[in-house]
This record gives structure tokens, sequence and C-alpha cells, in this order.
């Protein structure tokens, strides 16, 4: 599996994103509203986030740690659409791998991501963040 598919692939639910990036339902899903995370939705509506979607939260967290308004949030990163790369979607092929997978597999995944989390030249921002959770 490509990294790309990797990355973009929907593993995570609401849950599970609140434990990793310590932000509230109501917080992700005021981001989901002003466009700035797309997570996936299965057939029963549910959200599902990928590793970039995770990373990019963790992100608009650290910004807003720094006083950064939503306004100024959406001028570093592009809101992101429905059709665009960086949106989560759940494709035949995704679906069929993500059945495939068992918790203990995603957790192998994420640690990887961890250990091997460079992308495009620069450390992955949840690197520093999730670690906490594999010492």
């Amino acid at each position: 599996m490509s990294d790309e598919i990797r990355r973009n692939m929907a593993l995570f639910s609401i849950g599970s994103v609140m434990k990793l990036t310590e932000l509230t339902a109501r917080q992700i899903r005021y981001y989901e509203q002003h466009e700035l995370i797309v997570p996936a939705r299965t057939d029963g509506n549910q959200r599902l986030f990928s590793f970039n979607d995770v990373e990019r939260l963790l992100h608009i967290k650290a910004l807003i740690e720094k006083g950064v308004n939503i306004a100024g949030i959406k001028q570093v990163l592009n809101p992101v659409s429905k059709n665009s790369e960086d949106a989560t979607v759940i494709t035949e092929e995704t679906a069929a791998k993500r059945k495939e997978l068992t918790d203990s597999q995603v957790h192998k995944m994420l640690k990887q991501e961890l250990l091997t989390g460079n992308r495009r030249g620069k450390a992955s921002l949840i690197q520093g963040q999730l670690s906490r959770f594999f010492n």
C-alpha cells in the first residue's frame, strides 16, 4: 500500500481522534464546519479520520494555542473541499483494507507513522504530540 493511500485512509473514529489530539468533539466538528478538515463518512454517517486529518488537527491546535484565530488559520491552511486531494475518502479499496485491519495493526501503523513521520523533508507534526502514547 502506498504511503499516500495509507495516510489518507479513513481509520480513526471521532473518539480516537479526541484522545489523540486532546480536542473535544465539538471543536473537531467546528473545524470541519469551517472546512479545515474533511473526514470521510460511512454509510451510517459516522466520521472517519485519516493520519492526515489528525496531523492537520494538531497543526490547528498548535496555531490556536499561539493565539491565531480561525480567519488566520484559514489563511495559513487552505480550506479543504470534499473533492480536493487532502479530503479523506472511503473508496472500495480502502474500505476493504480497513475491514482487514485489526486494532493492533492500526496501532502499529500509528507507531510507524511516529517513527518514520518525515514527509516532504520535514518532521511530522504528530510525532511530538502522539509519542506519549507509545512510551
